[in-house]
């Protein structure tokens, strides 16, 4: 009986004969992800896993411009240490912040959009040439500074303030009960951004000889409630246009008779 050959030299006789065959190597009938594989090999590792961040906290809302209407001053005389010192009037602080100047019952009122730029350092509100021409139209129309009150709706001289944005947070408030403090006996508004503060709709042309409603603007005292009231164009715009002053002497004139 012939002995077997050892199975290293049956392996490579089988090798051989698949070979002659034509086969070079092992096939499979079970599909494989050639591609995927390649990717993954030269693809970096997945990063490790990681918590997400927890959302911050929302901002506190802004305080409610001069804070409690509750708090507000009950008097004039108590307005102006308010209006220099309340610290929510303007959260950049009391820095640059101008007094208004007068007595109350005045035989006029006067508001302005707000401080010159040199109030501050001078002390006085309208010190510069706004207020010049300021008096020289008050003596046209046989008033003198101590006949009337001066006021401006901000506390201080700003580069572009955000109206809109004052009118939400109270300002118009505030301006409304600052005028009934005041009580005037007639009320002048030199500047188109100081009716939208109260209430009056700027779509619409101001009326230049109507009352003015205090109550509309967060105010119902009832001495605040139709004080005659003329708007007009600001102090500025008067002073780069002489024309419009010719305008607004007609519009006195006829308020005034």
């Amino acid at each position: 009986m012939t002995a077997s050959p050892p199975l290293s030299a049956q392996i490579a006789a089988a090798l051989d004969w698949w070979r002659e065959a034509g086969v070079s190597y092992a096939y499979s009938d079970e599909p494989q992800e050639w591609l995927e594989e390649i990717a993954q090999e030269g693809a970096p590792p997945p990063p490790p896993m990681m918590r997400a961040k927890p959302e911050p906290p929302p901002p506190p809302p802004r305080p409610r411009l001069g804070g409690e209407v509750g708090q507000w001053p009950k008097t004039l005389a108590d307005f102006a240490p308010w209006w220099m010192g309340e610290p929510t009037l303007d959260p950049t602080g009391t820095s640059g912040r101008v007094a208004p100047r007068g007595n109350a019952g005045a035989a006029l009122m006067v508001v302005v959009p707000m401080p010159e730029s040199m109030d501050a350092e001078m002390g006085e509100l309208l010190s510069g040439p706004q207020g010049k021409l300021l008096e020289a139209m008050l003596r046209v129309m046989s008033l003198s500074a101590q006949d009337c009150y001066i006021a401006a709706a901000l506390p201080r001289a700003m580069p572009a303030p955000d109206w809109d944005l004052l009118r939400h947070e109270g300002m118009g408030a505030i301006l409304a009960h600052h005028i009934a403090l005041a009580a005037p006996r007639r009320l002048l508004l030199l500047g188109d951004r100081i009716l939208p503060l109260l209430g009056h709709d700027p779509s619409q042309k101001p009326a230049l000889l109507s009352p003015i409603n205090q109550s509309e603007a967060g105010n119902g005292s009832p001495e605040a409630i139709g004080t005659p009231v003329l708007a007009a164009q600001d102090l500025g715009m008067l002073l780069e246009n002489p024309r419009r002053k010719a305008g607004f002497w007609r519009s006195w004139l006829h308020w005034a008779e």
